[in-house]
């Protein structure tokens, strides 16, 4: 006489009915790169696919090329420099003016020290989400890597928020030494602030104690260990950059000196002084009188 299987065998054989269905599913481990093809790369999800884009035509930048924005040039550079060279090193994020040279550093970063070990990992901010993935990628190899994100910003209840501060400075496990996160920004604290949220604020004595709205939104940005700040560029900064890049196009002191008042005018309709402006302005006059070609930035 047979007897009736007990439940747990019951249990157990649909589980694995049920796991043989949804293995084919699940998406696929995250393949290796070619790390010799390439010493900037990108995060790309296709599908259930994961994988490290080798990007092969890089921004030509330099940091000779990054005009009136010393300070933070060098504070970012001897940041990099520092763990580039095995030393600790910190977390970035530069806020502030949009077009002030910001991703241009990071990019200017990577020319530097890419002979050197460096290497970057471009992710998108709705990606992020991935960070544990792409860290076990890289832990352990002899590169050090850079993961950029460019242009961060949260809303409120953003899931990839609570993922970025995990990697950051939030797990049991501690991030490996060769992997450090550099992101831009034009909100100094990552998130919108709102007036009602300063309602929240309550004194103690002659101290003043920022409500936990506040106080969640700093709590990303103070995990990052060197903040940089990016102001708008004044007039004579402006030109100055403009100089630079009409000058490495090929154009003279002359030409670049008769090209102030369009300069100026081209910034009056942008409405913005920024080196970005100011590069498209040199492209745009430049290649209007078609003088040698210049380095490209």
């Amino acid at each position: 006489m047979s007897t009736a299987p007990s439940p747990l065998a019951s249990f157990l054989e649909r589980a694995e009915h049920l796991l043989a269905r949804l293995e084919p599913l699940l998406p696929p481990a995250s393949s290796e790169p070619d790390w010799q093809a390439a010493v900037a790369f990108r995060w790309r999800k296709r599908g259930a696919a994961r994988y490290l884009q080798p990007l092969p035509r890089l921004s030509a930048i330099r940091l000779a090329d990054l005009h009136d924005i010393d300070d933070q040039k060098a504070r970012i550079d001897a940041n990099t420099r520092q763990f580039v060279a095995g030393r600790p090193a910190n977390n970035v994020l530069l806020t502030g003016a949009r077009g002030s040279g910001k991703s241009s550093l990071i990019k200017a970063l990577l020319n530097e020290y890419a002979p050197r070990g460096l290497r970057v990992i471009e992710v998108e901010k709705h990606d992020l989400i991935d960070l544990p993935d792409i860290v076990d990628l890289v832990e352990g190899r002899p590169e050090r890597f850079i993961v950029f994100c460019d242009d961060l910003s949260f809303d409120a209840g953003d899931a990839t928020f609570r993922a970025l501060k995990v990697v950051l400075d939030g797990s049991l496990a501690a991030a490996p030494d060769n992997v450090l996160i550099y992101a831009t920004s034009n909100r100094r604290h990552l998130m919108p602030e709102y007036f009602e949220e300063n309602l929240e604020a309550h004194s103690v004595g002659e101290e003043i104690h920022p409500g936990e709205a506040i106080e969640e939104k700093i709590s990303l940005s103070e995990r990052f260990g060197l903040w940089l700040s990016f102001y708008p560029f004044d007039q004579e900064a402006y030109l100055d950059i403009v100089a630079h890049w009409l000058r490495s196009f090929g154009c003279t002191d002359a030409e670049i000196a008769s090209a102030e008042r369009d300069a100026l005018n081209w910034a009056l309709q942008r409405g913005s002084r920024s080196g970005r402006v100011a590069w498209q302005f040199a492209k745009d006059w430049a290649g209007a009188r078609r003088p040698r070609r210049g380095r490209g930035k």
